[in-house]
């Protein structure tokens, strides 16, 4: 019998969304659209939903662990890599995953824009059962960058004549059925998959990008799992019976990234007094509504990047009025700061797939018109804060950064910072930081370089810490087995069942 949607949830969305949940069936709704079966544009959704899978693994601390590759060793040179391929495991069209599938699929990935581009690899070869990742130059962070949804194993036949892939026939716990960009996902169990039979027959993914909406679908029954509440609903779904709302410190923070290019930004000091007009302990409780308040990049729950004595990003207006009054920025007539002949206006970029993204905008708009900065919120599709930036129009973008994409943290800080990509710093380069960072990801330095590159990026601020994140989730009552992923790997369908 079909569970149909609450007359309510329909009309938060203004119009009718399918009937979404049959019995046997484990929906998930989550804000995340599907932009296509490439890895490289949705890699993240197929690792979540156990669709595909990558060399490595990780657990739920970061360590590395064995993936599709069930062992690997290090040359004496530190130059090669060598990639055991676990026998007996098979695509969802039935095909043996080799040592050259997967090899081939490594080549793909680092064709494209991404972190194994960033790496220095001389060639991926595949002999005998072990894929051969040759390296330019001795690089310790290898096996986590295999382990970043990008780098997932797809099979050849999943592949056009150009590379792109054209459907995903991966090796995970669930096979697809229906694949519809940019709302649906259909699959069922993979009865010939390697790590065993798991409970669940089929389950389905829908990018329902209205938080409200997936509160409702939870509420109602219409999803079994919902990815990513708002605050308020948050709340009233701790009191709904027949839901579980579940909680867990992320290694995300949200952020706010300055062009530091553009002549408003372009001096430290204009960068500190805009984090100097922030009261990020008042935002988080008021937006997130938990403690959460970014002092510093890293979160307390990264051990050997959360700096302990580092002097904290404080909340100080009157500094920050005088640091601009410093750089020549005197009030107009309405209160705005100018400066020859420039008011102090700017873009605040965001995107709503995050519910407390536009919220956090708005208070950071009336923080920052407090020292004399008029911001107007342009709230877009995500896809504009990396567009801007590599056009150059961005002035300031608002989003969150995950920085367990990478079991380590050097990978992403590799891609945003050494120097700055898309998600990362805008107009800021720091030739001893981009050092310091290449040096890690070669396995030199430890915890020294570490609090180093943190002290760098707290005292230049290329962007603003403003809190570290919780994730949260509602799953329906019937479900046993449900655990949030910390590193936001898996979704955990692999463990779920439904009670019986």
């Amino acid at each position: 019998m079909l569970r149909r949607m609450t007359l309510a949830a329909c009309l938060v969305t203004l119009c009718p969304l399918p009937a979404l949940a049959r019995d046997g069936i484990f929906d998930i709704a989550a804000p995340f659209e599907i932009k296509g079966p490439d890895p490289s544009l949705s890699g993240d959704i197929f690792l979540k939903m156990d669709l595909a899978e990558t060399l490595v693994n990780a657990d739920a601390e970061g360590r590395l662990l064995p993936g599709l590759s069930d062992r690997w060793d290090l040359s004496d040179d530190r130059l090669s890599w060598r990639f055991h391929i676990r026998p007996g495991v098979r695509f969802h069209d039935g095909t043996l995953l080799t040592a050259e599938a997967a090899a081939q699929a490594l080549r793909i990935a680092r064709s494209r824009e991404g972190l194994l581009a960033k790496a220095p690899i001389a060639a991926i070869a595949a002999e005998g059962d072990e894929v051969v990742i040759s390296l330019t130059e001795p690089f310790a962070a290898l096996p986590a960058f295999l382990a970043e949804c990008r780098s997932q194993i797809l099979a050849p036949a999943a592949y056009g004549p150009d590379g792109q892939a054209t459907t995903v026939i991966g090796t995970g716990a669930f096979r697809v059925t229906r694949f519809e960009a940019p709302s649906t996902i259909e699959a069922e169990r993979f009865e010939d998959y390697w790590g065993g039979k798991v409970a669940l027959d089929r389950v389905t993914y829908r990018a329902v990008g209205r938080a409200e909406t997936r509160a409702l679908m939870a509420e109602s029954g219409d999803a079994d799992l919902v990815i990513n509440l708002d605050p308020a609903s948050v709340t009233h779904l701790r009191r709904v019976e027949q839901v579980e709302v579940l909680s867990i410190p992320l290694p995300r923070v949200l952020l706010l990234k300055l062009n530091a290019g553009h002549p408003f930004f372009d001096t430290a000091e204009e960068r500190l007094a805009l984090s100097q007009a922030i009261d990020r302990a008042g935002l988080a409780q008021a937006v997130l509504r938990y403690p959460a308040a970014a002092d510093q990049m890293f979160p307390p729950s990264m051990p050997g990047w959360h700096v302990e004595g580092l002097a904290p990003l404080a909340h100080d207006p009157d500094a920050a009025r005088a640091a601009l009054a410093a750089q020549g920025w005197q009030p107009g007539p309405d209160g705005v700061l100018e400066k020859d002949g420039q008011r102090f206006e700017v873009e605040l970029v965001t995107y709503p797939d995050r519910p407390e993204l536009p919220l956090t905008a708005a208070v950071l708009q009336q923080m920052f018109a407090e020292i004399g900065v008029a911001a107007t919120i342009v709230s877009t599709n995500s896809s504009e804060i990396p567009a801007r930036h590599g056009a150059g129009t961005l002035q300031m973008g608002l989003f969150a950064r995950n920085f367990a994409l990478v079991p380590d943290p050097v990978g992403t800080l590799m891609q945003d910072y050494a120097p700055g990509g898309d998600w990362g710093a805008m107009g800021w380069d720091n030739p001893g930081f981009t050092a310091t960072v290449q040096a890690l990801a070669r396995g030199e330095g430890g915890d020294a370089e570490r609090a180093r590159l943190v002290a760098t990026l707290q005292a230049e601020l290329p962007v603003l810490p403003i809190a570290w994140y919780q994730q949260t989730a509602a799953v329906a009552r019937g479900v046993t087995g449900a655990v949030l992923d910390p590193y936001e790997r898996s979704f955990g369908l692999k463990t779920m069942a439904f009670s019986q």
